[in-house]
């Protein structure tokens, strides 16, 4: 029974978290507790519009659509195998997201989201092809990384909100291998992966 509830709380851990919501949340932290805040509310809308758009709503539905006209579940897109065509979709419309942001000259500071996203998922697509790496811990090792950039491009200090993100890196980890997704080490190089994107993709890229 306690076995049961385990992987109840470590499948909704895993769809909660799942890697196409960090983008978007990144940018609402942003508009939230930094001085970003001050920018218009209809700036902010459309942004946050945009960033949901490509990042969520175009890939979540194409891999919706994809898996549906091969028949296939959840289950079915944890074999590596079968990500391929996802991460494509999911390439493509970052792509065109961050295309979108440089033509509106959004920022560089907020487009280096999506440049950290893109990374991180471009480097998971090519790895998957022989290994199975983690996108949810790549995309939670993003938004660590994340934190550690800002923090240095807004001259803040983030510990609560990094001690945070570290306890959910766990959690969400040990879901991903208590669901048998996958390995302590797919585990460990997906955060290792996505931190680096992180850092990277914000301060220096």
């Amino acid at each position: 029974m306690e076995e049961k509830y385990l992987r109840i709380s470590a499948r909704v851990l895993s769809a909660i978290f799942t890697p196409f919501y960090v983008p978007t949340v990144g940018f609402l932290a942003l508009f939230l507790f930094t001085y970003l805040r001050m920018l218009p509310l209809s700036y902010q809308i459309v942004v946050l519009g945009i960033v949901y758009a490509f990042t969520v709503l175009l890939p979540m539905l194409g891999i919706y659509i994809y898996q549906k006209i091969n028949g296939w579940s959840l289950r079915h897109l944890g074999h590596k195998e079968k990500r391929i065509i996802p991460y494509a979709m999911t390439i493509l419309a970052y792509v065109c997201c961050l295309l979108l942001m440089y033509r509106l000259s959004i920022p560089r500071c907020l487009s280096g989201i999506i440049v950290a996203a893109l990374m991180a998922m471009i480097i998971c697509a090519v790895i998957n092809v022989w290994w199975k790496i983690s996108a949810h811990m790549a995309a939670i090792g993003e938004f660590v990384g994340g934190l550690v950039s800002f923090s240095f491009v807004f001259y803040y200090n983030p510990l609560g909100w990094f001690c945070f993100a570290i306890l959910l890196s766990g959690a969400l980890g040990t879901s991903r291998i208590i669901l048998r997704q996958h390995t302590l080490s797919q585990v460990l190089v997906g955060f290792l992966v996505g931190f680096v994107c992180g850092i990277l993709g914000i301060l220096f890229i």
